[in-house]
């Protein structure tokens, strides 16, 4: 009776996904990094110090990096190490346009009642946005997400699939300057009133009373966010980092 052949270890597997987490725990810890102000635009760094203060080692800091840089977030220097690339506010404008785009090409199909439409996500919105002054949330990192979640469902809503992929990366992409607009409790106040009315028109289907709403709602933040952004970087070039 033959030998029975050994059995071939799965280490390498395992240490091939673990591997692949480290990165990707690594690349979104850089990034919030960069959100967040913590690494700010122009800032110059080494794989070293984001190894040695992340407590990983170089390879999946490199592959992280790497990814950053394909996204445009950072750039490699010779022989010099890494630099936080400055924000590119005409690439941000654009972005802001084709979400524009986007968003209001749900909205109509959503106030035509399309087929495909996903009412269930609306009523979701609508548990959010629609309810009384005294309920709503003054927690501004929550409000934040609920925002950036708002216009994703109001266009996964919409029942188009690579539509929706597609502004969910331009949301990510956005995702840095976006998230400043709530950094004042005015324009939280104002995002509720202005998502409250958008989801009436909606759900009332008065398509070109929703798309002027959701156009003036976005350029309006657009037009916030340049500005806040700015002056938090000054703010956090003068040492007022977090």
């Amino acid at each position: 009776m033959p030998a029975s052949s050994p059995v071939t270890p799965a280490a390498p597997k395992a240490e091939t996904a673990a591997f692949r987490s480290r990165a990707d725990d690594t690349y979104a810890l850089l990034k919030r990094d960069i959100a967040e102000f913590r690494l700010l635009p122009g800032d110059r760094f080494t794989e070293g110090e984001v190894s040695e203060r992340l407590g990983v080692s170089r390879t999946p800091v490199r592959q992280a990096l790497f990814r950053l840089q394909q996204e445009g977030f950072v750039e490699v220097l010779f022989r010099a190490g890494w630099r936080v690339l400055p924000f590119d506010f005409d690439e941000f404008e654009q972005l802001y346009d084709l979400r524009l785009v986007l968003e209001t090409t749900a909205v109509a199909r959503l106030c035509e009642d399309a087929p495909r439409v996903d009412h269930a996500r609306l009523q979701a919105l609508a548990a959010i946005w629609l309810v009384p002054v005294e309920a709503r949330s003054t927690d501004t990192a929550q409000v934040s997400g609920w925002d950036e979640e708002f216009h994703c469902e109001l266009v996964a809503a919409a029942g188009n699939g690579p539509m929706t992929r597609v502004h969910r990366d331009i949301t990510d992409r956005i995702r840095i300057i976006r998230r400043l607009d709530f950094t004042q409790q005015p324009r939280i106040t104002a995002t509720y009133d202005e998502h409250a009315q958008i989801l009436h028109a909606i759900l009332a289907r008065r398509g070109k009373q929703a798309a002027l709403l959701l156009r003036s709602h976005i350029e309006t933040s657009q037009a916030e966010v340049r500005k806040i952004t700015l002056h938090q970087v000054y703010l956090a070039r003068q040492g007022g980092r977090t």
